[in-house]
């Protein structure tokens, strides 16, 4: 006889369900004997182009520091503006 299971609540947050999902057994709720694998390929984070206007200087001086890590300048600025928002 197949087991009953319990019925997924409703979250109101993804970080309510995280907190859920940390502290009960996912096989109560869902019946992984008919779970099928899953492909996400072509799953890329969501992006978006700006234009920001920076001084001459100050752009020689981060591709400097982008050169001494050997790591394109602009992928430098994406790292120093996610520590800096992290970090605040």
């Amino acid at each position: 006889m197949a087991r009953k299971r319990k019925s997924i609540p409703a979250f109101k947050t993804e970080a309510e369900e995280r907190a859920f999902w940390e502290t009960h057994d996912s096989s109560d709720y869902v019946d992984w004997s008919k779970a099928e694998p899953a492909r996400f390929a072509n799953l890329k984070p969501s992006t978006k182009a700006i234009s920001l206007r920076l001084s001459v200087d100050l752009l020689e001086r981060i591709k400097i520091a982008a050169n001494k890590r050997d790591v394109p300048y602009q992928s430098l600025i994406k790292t120093w503006l996610s520590e800096k928002i992290d970090a605040a």
